[in-house]
């Protein structure tokens, strides 16, 4: 399979398409100046205006698109009469002036700075025209600029890109300004299939026995999702899948970090996850308790095993202030963003203040790596009956540089806690006393396995429920109004000090 590779860098910013004299139906040129880039993403600007916004993993929903911003564009194989073409691209996108909610909520220092312009990545495939099973990945026909007379597509969606995908992280180097690297061989001929799975990113599965996740928002540094896993494989955790392969770019900026794009996993196959199984037992009216104390015990086996790969510190009083002032701006701001909080804030401050009080207190807290955004959906349980995590990129709206802070074990444990309550919300009749055996058996499994229990430090567990709680409300309101009802339930439970 041939293939040729074009990138370049530029910082100027495309509000609009170019009036450019039509190109011929052809490929890319292997070698484009910054001149050439900017009418390439100008010509594509209408159309990613129109098709951008309406996809899961964009995270600037609510605000308008002013610009686009080519950062770097590779070509992974070039468009002929037998091949469709597939273009990689990193763009800014520009969203400066917009109104709207705003893209994430603070992060835990109050004088952070704004946040830039997101990054995405975008892997774009171009025929002449879509066969009718491409259709529903249209993204748009170019009118003008060196793609005039194409049809472009959302080029995840094609059986055949998918496959050039995997063959790239199966020969490791560099191609343009990606670098592609594995830690285990991988087989060729594995057919290649897009999960339709709502989640910010998106995720490739090969033959039932690998999975790619592509990072949609990409930020320079290392990720969690390829950190943490390989953190983990080297020091022998068998709760996660070790990454098996993996690409990168180098930081257009010259910040001299990698941008992690995508991942490649075993696939867990026959394995089913956390949140299906839970709603199939409350369909049923069954217990869920032996899952729940299983589940608390993989978790701290992880916990104990991040522990010991990666550094870990001690929060004393100005950390600990800084953490409590943190997760009070941001019950601030989602107030005013979701009205139905704001009867309750001033209760759900007091969560806070008292985790201000233990800091005030002076006994320091331990805090390493966590997974971040832990909950019933990120655990799979295999066919022999195991528990694996997965997933550890992390809230996703939270900046990189927060979620790749140390922070208490206890925000894990209060992500799943939470998880118990939105399962046994979404059921008919809600059953709460379900919810609180889960919650239990969890805290009690984990406390068999690491020695601590969760619940010895009241004050600290529900600051961190009450901050999870805030999150979701805000994620709710902007995503699922429908599932506003779930967590405006733990929010009235919590601003009564329960």
């Amino acid at each position: 399979m041939s293939k040729a590779a074009s990138t370049w860098t530029t910082p100027r910013l495309v509000t609009a398409s170019p009036t450019v004299p039509p190109a011929p139906p052809s490929a890319v040129s292997p070698s484009l100046s910054p001149v050439d880039a900017r009418e390439l993403v100008g010509s594509l600007a209408p159309m990613l205006h129109e098709w951008l916004p309406h996809q899961r993993w964009f995270a600037g929903k609510g605000r308008a698109v002013t610009g686009f911003v080519p950062v770097t564009v590779t070509e992974l194989q070039p468009s002929d009469t037998g091949n469709p073409g597939l273009l990689h691209l990193l763009v800014r996108v520009e969203q400066r002036g917009a109104t709207g909610p705003p893209p994430s909520i603070p992060t835990s220092t109050p004088s952070a700075p704004a946040p830039a312009d997101d990054c995405y990545q975008l892997l774009l495939g171009v025929r002449n025209a879509l066969p009718p099973h491409l259709a529903p990945a249209l993204v748009g026909h170019a009118t003008q600029g060196p793609l005039a007379g194409r049809t472009v597509y959302e080029g995840l969606h094609d059986p055949r890109l998918a496959e050039l995908l995997l063959e790239r992280l199966r020969t490791p180097g560099a191609l343009g300004t990606l670098r592609f690297d594995r830690a285990d061989s991988v087989p060729s001929g594995l057919a290649g299939r897009l999960l339709d799975a709502e989640q910010s990113n998106s995720s490739l599965v090969y033959g039932d026995e690998y999975i790619l996740k592509i990072l949609r928002r990409v930020f320079p540094g290392p990720h969690p999702d390829l950190e943490l896993p390989l953190a983990l494989a080297a020091e022998g955790c068998g709760r996660v899948p070790a990454p098996v392969g993996w690409f990168e770019a180098d930081d257009p900026s010259g910040s001299g970090d990698s941008l992690t794009l995508g991942v490649l996993q075993p696939y867990l196959r026959g394995s089913q996850d956390g949140w299906q199984l839970a709603l199939a037992a409350l369909a049923d009216d069954r217990e869920f308790t032996t899952e729940a104390r299983a589940l608390g015990r993989a978790t701290a086996e992880v916990h104990i095993a991040l522990a010991a790969a990666l550094p870990t510190v001690t929060l004393g009083r100005r950390q600990t202030g800084q953490l409590a002032a943190g997760m009070a701006e941001r019950l601030d701001v989602v107030a005013r963003a979701v009205p139905a909080l704001g009867p309750y804030a001033p209760g759900l401050r007091g969560a806070f203040d008292a985790l201000a009080g233990l800091g005030e207190a002076g006994r320091g807290r331990p805090a390493q790596r966590v997974h971040g955004d832990l909950h019933l959906g990120q655990a799979l349980r295999t066919p022999d009956g195991n528990w694996s995590v997965i997933d550890f990129e992390g809230e996703p709206a939270r900046p990189l540089a927060e979620r790749r802070r140390p922070q208490p074990p206890v925000r894990d444990v209060a992500g799943m806690l939470r998880s118990f309550d939105y399962a046994a919300r979404s059921h008919e009749p809600w059953r709460p006393d379900w919810a609180t055996r889960c919650r239990a058996a969890y805290c009690e499994g984990y406390a068999a396995v690491s020695g601590t229990d969760p619940r010895a430090e009241p004050e600290l567990l529900r600051a961190y429920e009450t901050d999870k709680a805030v999150y979701e409300v805000l994620y709710e309101a902007r995503h699922r109004p429908d599932w506003l009802p779930v967590p405006m339930a733990a929010i009235r439970r919590l601003a009564g000090g329960v």
